[in-house]
């Protein structure tokens, strides 16, 4: 019988690296990564389907597929198709809950409403996925429209340095808002990604008994 990958995870692209760098920290080697475009965080109605095709083209290929999303403002369309190909996903409704711990996460959101949050990703690609994504850098007057309602710029750490803290400060600067940050570290990204990896070896172990038997 040759070789077969365990797992599948069906990434959002902003998650990348910080997936890779667990698999590299915990000795996963057999969760095989698929990522999607991260620019889909501003076209959110494309993500159910484009989840659907990578998971039916998995099909037969991997003994476990997981999704590595939230929510991510599909309005619930992810969890549908997930139901339909009854598949697992990340629990929470955006990537900030998951780093920051629902708890946490619901106190922060508690405290102020009116709150952009920003990941080690969003972060580094901030002029890329925000200022040009949304049209800011052509379109100043849109400045407002998007961030005219927020108050305060929120980065979530998982890996902090005085240059990321810096350009936080920047960002919230750049769109109006007042800075606070917190290390997160992976949080619940790595608990959840521990029980896709427990379920790929219990699935691969009752796979090579079976065919042993």
């Amino acid at each position: 019988m040759g070789a077969q990958p365990a797992s599948l995870i069906i990434a959002c692209g902003a998650l990348a690296r910080e997936i890779v760098a667990l698999r590299t920290l915990n000795d996963w080697p057999h969760l095989v990564v698929q990522c999607l475009p991260a620019v889909l965080h501003n076209r959110p109605e494309k993500i159910p389907a484009a989840v659907r095709a990578i998971i039916q083209a998995a099909r037969g290929r991997f003994t476990s597929i997981f999704v590595a999303y939230a929510d991510c403002g599909t309005g619930g369309l992810l969890d549908t198709v997930l139901a339909e190909e009854g598949v697992e996903r990340i629990p929470g409704s955006h990537c900030y809950e998951f780093f920051a711990g629902s708890t946490q996460f619901a106190d922060l959101a508690e405290a102020e409403l009116g709150t952009f949050y920003l990941t080690d990703f969003l972060l580094q690609h901030f002029e890329r996925l925000i200022i040009h994504g949304l049209g800011i850098d052509k379109h100043p007057e849109l400045l407002p429209m998007y961030f005219g309602h927020y108050k305060k710029l929120t980065y979530l750490a998982q890996v902090p340095s005085e240059e990321k803290m810096a350009a936080g400060r920047a960002a919230a600067k750049r769109l109006g808002l007042q800075f606070e940050a917190h290390v997160t570290g992976y949080g619940e990204l790595a608990t959840s990604l521990e029980r896709a990896h427990t379920l790929a070896t219990s699935t691969m172990t009752e796979s090579i008994i079976t065919w042993q038997n």
